[in-house]
């Protein structure tokens, strides 16, 4: 007897793929929150190779994902949260229709709540998963704590996404971990190396926003919602790390003085902007213990294998060394009109001492008539009450002086003067390209600070 005819469509690529219909029937979710499932969960549509035959010998157009992810996505918890909230807004427009103020307030109190940890620890096993995954995060985070109130944004995401990228912020400026800035027309790129990972975000300028009209943001606020989360199990991590405290706290005494713009505000409100500020010293756990410098280890170089990357090692970590106190000893003060938190943020990174006028922002620590200043950024081709015991020059200046890993002459940043291109860091040329003469200019002072030093 012969053997028993498969029909079509019944193995192999036909029954790995579901379309996205399918999907939503098999959940039971409104397409609203599969899209949310599966942007927490890190699930996405796959291109089938031969998709009439998913298609069951149809060609039209579908979006479709593995059958192991959807069958993976029904154990998800949250499916149940999900439901819960359809019923509590159903039960809340009801109460509301019936103007029944007591069962409204009633049903706003047991809303339905849920927490995204579970599926962080899911998606990242390890703390190098979860640094190598954080470039979009911060940028996200990064968008969302610049954004205003307003009606397509609930402002609870804007304030949590605020904190955490504060909280960041003075990890790098703790651990000096920042390596390259970048000013480019779509905001600012900055570069920072933690626990040997590279991490490159980009921060909006601070000008006037308005909300575009081309963007789902409950999209954008579900990615949001997950990050957040991700970037506080991190923040937590790192701050730990550095044996700092977390939530952070600030080195402040009694004797602080309470500024004109900080009267009206809680004793909570005034702790959150001066933390904001990035001016002040994070508490350490070990309360005597100072900051210490670390000490390389010395390994003879003839006992390994090979001598020449122990060397180029020991080099580069001299160079990293130099560039971390670049700022040391120097003392800046930042015009209203400079970009403040961005420049607050790469001087103290680098080991120098900012301030501003008080009447600015919040955590001033001395005032423009400080004699001690050395440098004061301005944007502005003139100034008045002119010191002559200090540099006057344009914020371009300290994004130069960092990617070139040295401080610049500064006769190109004097007020008023033509600046020299800015030129990127990001871009390394290899043997042949074309090197721009800007580029190539500072290449030779380089080389010939070295052969000086030498």
């Amino acid at each position: 007897m012969g053997r028993e005819r498969r029909k079509k469509y019944e193995k192999g690529e036909a029954t790995a793929f579901m379309s996205r219909n399918q999907a939503i029937n098999k959940l039971q979710l409104t397409l609203a929150d599969f899209r949310r499932l599966c942007i927490l969960k890190g699930i996405y549509p796959h291109e089938p190779k031969h998709k009439k035959r998913v298609n069951k010998g149809s060609t039209v157009h579908k979006t479709y994902y593995l059958v192991k992810d959807i069958n993976f996505l029904a154990h998800e918890p949250i499916i149940n949260k999900f439901r819960e909230f359809k019923h509590f807004v159903r039960r809340l427009k009801k109460a509301i229709n019936k103007r029944n103020k007591d069962a409204e307030q009633r049903i706003r109190n047991n809303k339905p709540k849920y927490k995204l940890d579970h599926i962080v620890r899911e998606r990242y096993p390890s703390f190098q998963d979860a640094l190598g995954d954080l470039d979009d995060c911060l940028s996200m985070c990064f968008l969302f704590g610049t954004m205003p109130q307003g009606a397509r944004v609930h402002m609870e995401y804007i304030n949590h996404a605020r904190k955490l990228t504060v909280e960041f912020m003075h990890y790098i400026i703790a651990s000096k971990s920042l390596r390259k800035v970048f000013i480019s027309i779509k905001g600012i790129y900055f570069q920072a190396e933690v626990m040997g990972q590279q991490l490159t975000w980009v921060v909006p300028h601070g000008l006037g926003y308005q909300h575009p009209d081309d963007v789902d943001y409950r999209v954008m606020q579900t990615f949001v919602e997950f990050y957040t989360t991700l970037l506080g199990f991190i923040n937590f991590k790192l701050y730990h790390s550095i044996n700092l405290h977390y939530p952070p706290k600030l080195e402040l005494d009694a004797a602080t003085p309470v500024d004109e713009n900080e009267e009206n505000m809680t004793e909570k409100e005034r702790y959150q902007e001066r933390l904001s500020a990035l001016s002040q010293t994070l508490r350490s756990l070990d309360e005597g213990g100072g900051e210490e410098e670390v000490q390389l280890d010395e390994f003879p170089a003839v006992e390994t294998d090979d001598p020449d990357r122990v060397e180029k090692a020991k080099v580069e970590a001299e160079k990293i060394k130099k560039l971390q106190n670049l700022f040391k000893g120097l003392k800046f003060f930042l015009n209203r009109e400079v970009p403040r938190e961005t420049l607050v943020f790469i001087i103290r990174s680098f080991g120098g001492d900012v301030s501003w006028h008080k009447s600015v922002a919040v955590g001033a620590t001395y005032p423009e008539s400080d004699e001690s200043i050395t440098h004061q950024i301005v944007d502005r081709p003139q100034t008045k009450n002119q010191y002559l015991s200090r540099y006057y020059v344009q914020p371009q200046w300290v994004f130069d002086c960092v990617n070139n890993t040295s401080l610049l002459p500064m006769e190109s940043y004097f007020p008023g003067a033509t600046l020299p291109p800015h030129l990127s860091p990001f871009v390394e040329e290899a043997e042949g390209d074309y090197v721009p003469p800007e580029r190539q200019a500072l290449i030779n002072r380089q080389l010939g600070l070295q052969e000086d030093s030498g």
